[in-house]
């Protein structure tokens, strides 16, 4: 009988991560953009453009803001291999003892533990010192480049829709629509969210949608504010 193969979630961690920060954040910071410029009495051609705007420059920023992070985990993770095949290149008898200590501390008697290092690094020292001192596994590795595409491109996305919204919503009403779309789209994509990561649903909907009712309802007291000053 052939027994299905399982399915893990956790090959999503990268890509998914990035989309769902990249479109949350597109989501929430256009839309209370949109709501408290809309709650100063601005003028729909100056609530739109300041939309646009934050489209343009959230998207940048947000390729920017992960392109420099992962960059800087890739650089570490890369600096961390060289040190390992130096040490490998200088001491493998040594590596192959710390190797056997590691499966030794996992659970592993001493002799297979010796073995199982002795075998794996006939077979690729580093990658097996990578995987299991350092924790470095290449399905999971640093990419910068993936993610400042995923996190710009959801966070457009995401920004679009408030932006769309209040191109076809009368002014009087951009405020409660731009709103209620928004908080919509959160929860949906909470929703999406835990599906693809396997978290629990309820929870991360929730979660999403709390945060983005509490920005919005901030942003439209500080709009409303300082359009009372000004």
């Amino acid at each position: 009988m052939q027994t299905p193969s399982e399915q893990h979630l956790s090959h999503r961690a990268g890509w998914l991560r990035a989309s769902v920060l990249g479109a949350n954040d597109g989501i929430v910071s256009t839309a209370s953009l949109l709501v408290g410029v809309a709650a100063a009495q601005a003028t729909p051609e100056a609530i739109l453009t300041a939309g646009v705007a934050g489209v343009v420059a959230g998207a940048m920023s947000m390729a920017a803001g992960e392109y420099v992070s992962v960059s800087s985990q890739a650089d570490a993770e890369a600096a961390d291999l060289a040190l390992e095949k130096k040490h490998l290149a200088e001491d493998e008898k040594y590596e192959h003892e710390e190797l056997a200590t590691i499966y030794i501390e996992r659970g592993l008697q001493p002799e297979l533990a010796k073995q199982v290092a002795e075998q794996l690094m006939a077979r690729d020292a580093l990658a097996a010192h990578a995987r299991d001192e350092l924790g470095i596994n290449e399905r999971f590795s640093a990419r910068p480049i993936q993610a400042a595409l995923a996190s710009g491109a959801a966070f457009t996305v995401g920004a679009a829709v408030p932006v769309l919204t209040v191109v076809v919503s009368p002014i009087a009403l951009v405020i409660p629509i731009v709103a209620s779309v928004s908080l919509v789209l959160l929860a949906i994509l909470g929703y999406v969210a835990a599906r693809a990561g396997g978290a629990p649903v309820m929870r991360s909907t929730i979660r999403v949608a709390f945060w983005g009712a509490l920005a919005l309802g901030l942003t439209a007291a500080i709009g409303r504010m300082f359009g009372a000053v000004i």
